[in-house]
């Protein structure tokens, strides 16, 4: 149960995701392209259904505007990307654990992936609340941390990995090979002639003479001679194998569901941040839009098509910004021109501004104004954004 979540502020906003599908403005306005771009290097973490929910509450996407200026803080979004970067070398050990034949082999990938996981709960636990945050989400999900990293039973599960790792680290064992015979016994202690045989031959070296080393397989899978070896040093120390296996058995469902959910969501933020980047560098802007749920006032201004623009700077040209005012009692905007002569784009950039900041994140454009009002119904978003602008 996930008692935290950096995306929504509260349960009734979030929706089945299997209900999450393409809104039907998506192609017009050049949306999909935008998000396909900005969660390409993101799919292990199905990003998609969050960019097709929007929120219907201005509150909603301030809680959203909150944590997004709070990851545009160096030490936060640093402290967040390594924690993610931990938690995908998690996910990557529990695969290689799928992948295994040999059970004392999975049983030492599972250690090490809840060793790695215990690693990066208790870093982010103290990178985090060093950083400076003031968001709401944010707050909530430290203090839920901070609990969380003191409870008995993370203590416990991280107390034990570090026990078994140091166990097995401590093992020392002989193994004699006669022809075909491999014999495993444990240590008694027998000096180690390694650097006796190299002081010894040391006379004899030749310079530029190659080094004849011996190279062990590098393949992850244990092969036949090595699983019985290791059966072998686990027939003389029983305790501690058997513990190993019962720990992967016990603590099999050892991930945090509110930790889980929070590595996941906050890739929302840091996927679209990363996809603004390369529009920043050249010098255009992102703001957060104020919105009401009330007002009927839209402004934007230096406003740009978002999935124009990248196209432009792979190519070397900075496209040209636009501004959008309705004051008073104005709801129309008219634009007129000659064919090509950018009216589609103008209403792109409308639609774009709209749905962007109805999911909460920065907007083009240097200054912005939101009628939330008419984005917060539960309806087509292309029927509302055709009902609020017209070309001609």
């Amino acid at each position: 149960m996930i008692s935290v979540s950096i995306l929504f502020q509260n349960a009734a906003d979030r929706i089945p995701e299997q209900l999450a599908v393409t809104p039907p403005c998506f192609s017009d306005l050049n949306l999909d392209q935008i998000v396909t771009a900005i969660t390409a290097d993101k799919r292990e973490y199905n990003l998609t259904p969050f960019f097709h929910t929007p929120l219907h509450a201005a509150d909603a996407v301030l809680y959203r505007h909150e944590v997004t200026r709070d990851l545009e803080d160096a030490s936060v979004a640093g402290a967040v990307k390594a924690f993610a970067s931990n938690m995908r070398a998690v996910r990557e050990h529990l695969a290689q654990l799928d992948n295994r034949f040999y059970e004392r082999q999975k049983d030492r990938w599972f250690l090490d992936a809840v060793d790695i996981y215990c690693d990066a709960v208790i870093h982010l636990a103290s990178d985090l609340p060093a950083a400076t945050f003031r968001s709401r989400g944010l707050q909530a999900f430290c203090e839920y941390l901070t609990s969380y990293a003191a409870s008995e039973v993370f203590l416990s599960l991280a107390s034990e990995a570090k026990q078994l790792k140091s166990g097995l680290s401590a093992i020392r064992y002989n193994v004699y090979i006669r022809g075909t015979h491999v014999e495993v016994r444990p240590h008694a202690g027998e000096s180690d002639y390694s650097a006796e045989v190299e002081e010894t031959f040391a006379r004899f070296q030749q310079r530029g003479v190659g080094a004849f080393n011996f190279k062990f397989d590098e393949a992850l899978e244990m092969n036949h001679i090595e699983a019985q070896i290791l059966d072998g040093v686990a027939y003389f120390l029983p305790g501690t194998f058997s513990k190993l296996a019962n720990y992967r058995v016990a603590n099999a469902d050892f991930w945090d569901a509110t930790l889980v959910a929070f590595d996941r969501e906050i890739q929302f933020y840091i996927a679209y941040l990363d996809y603004i980047a390369s529009v920043r560098a050249v010098g255009l802007k992102f703001c957060y839009p104020l919105v009401s749920d009330s007002r009927k006032e839209f402004q934007d201004l230096g406003g740009f098509d978002l999935a124009l623009a990248k196209k432009l700077i792979g190519e070397h040209v900075v496209p040209i910004t636009n501004d959008f005012t309705l004051k008073g009692q104005e709801r129309i905007l008219v634009v007129s021109g000659p064919n090509q002569g950018g009216k589609t784009t103008t209403a792109r950039t409308f639609g774009q501004l709209h749905y962007l900041g109805s999911i909460g994140l920065p907007v083009p454009g240097s200054t912005s104004r939101i009628n939330f009002s008419l984005i917060s119904k539960r309806k087509s978003m292309s029927r509302t954004f055709v009902a609020s602008f017209r070309t001609t």
